[in-house]
């Protein structure tokens, strides 16, 4: 597994202290890969600095864990090259889509102070 941490880790006696030995690299991934249904249309913002932004929603059922209830998890998903966001304004509510991309944190200033969401950068939007 490339991503994976080797360690090799030597307890003193008694001591209850451990030295590492020998520490494979961490490599960090960021990549998400989605399929799920649209549940919102997908909206073309142009923000300040004259950037633009396609923005729609997309919901992923999951298996069960608590209950018979239907579980599902909502995603916000944003596009922001020219292809995304092109895919992304095809996107019809109730159908499904494939999205690969990344997870990111926004901040903007709000009425009452700092907010922040976390949404999916999509790099590739596709109907399925």
């Amino acid at each position: 597994m490339a991503n994976a941490v080797t360690k090799i880790v030597k307890k003193n006696a008694g001591k209850g202290k451990s030295k590492v030995l020998a520490t494979e690299e961490f490599h960090p991934v960021n990549e998400v890969f989605l399929v799920g249904r649209v549940t919102s249309l997908a909206v073309e913002k142009v923000l300040p600095s004259g950037d633009k932004v396609v923005e729609f929603r997309v919901v992923i059922g999951r298996a069960k864990s608590r209950g018979t209830k239907k579980e599902v998890d909502t995603l916000d998903i944003a596009a922001w090259s020219a292809t995304a966001r092109k895919a992304a304004l095809a996107v019809k509510i109730d159908s499904w889509v494939q999205v690969s991309g990344a997870v990111r944190r926004r901040f903007w200033r709000a009425p009452t102070g700092l907010a922040s969401r976390w949404q999916v950068e999509a790099s590739e939007v596709l109907r399925l």
